[in-house]
């Protein structure tokens, strides 16, 4: 009695998948439909192809050349900071390290110390970091140079400017 109402059962499922067969004729005129209508998308977006019009290069000479130093193009981020330990910032500052605590802040301006730069730690309320300052100064250009000195031991140095 099982096995009859398996095999029935199997029978039922063969026949239902056998009777719903979709045929190739079926496919085959969809292609055809998606394909002129694909053709007449085409002819209506084409635009009217024009030659393109050229006009002549007339030389000019230069007459005034403007040079931009690289300290101009160097970016600089502000922040309102209170001086830790140190002698006082200007302007323009060079940061060799970003602390959150204040032991670490120490360690480096120690090291930098020793290597004969006049570092502080000054603090930053907003963010909660204690910055390591190498070196201050009052214009942007000598910031930029000691900054550049800087990244051959400290890669990460950035400018900051005082608030």
């Amino acid at each position: 009695m099982k096995k009859s109402i398996v095999i029935c059962a199997g029978l039922c499922v063969a026949l239902a998948f056998t009777g719903c067969k979709s045929s190739e004729s079926a496919y085959k005129k969809a292609y055809e439909r998606s394909k002129a209508a694909e053709a007449a998308a085409t002819v209506e977006t084409q635009p009217q192809t024009q030659a393109p019009v050229v006009t002549p290069l007339t030389p000019a000479p230069a007459a005034q050349t403007q040079v931009v130093s690289s300290a101009d193009n160097v970016n600089v981020r502000t922040e309102s900071l209170q001086v830790v330990s140190g002698s006082g910032l200007k302007n323009y500052s060079v940061v060799v390290g970003s602390f959150s605590v204040k032991a670490n802040a120490e360690g480096l301006q120690r090291t930098l110390k020793s290597a004969g730069y006049d570092a502080q730690i000054a603090y930053n309320a907003s963010r909660n970091m204690y910055r390591v300052i190498a070196s201050t100064f009052a214009d942007k250009g000598s910031a930029v140079s000691s900054r550049d000195s800087l990244r051959d031991r400290y890669p990460d140095a950035w400018l900051l400017f005082n608030k």
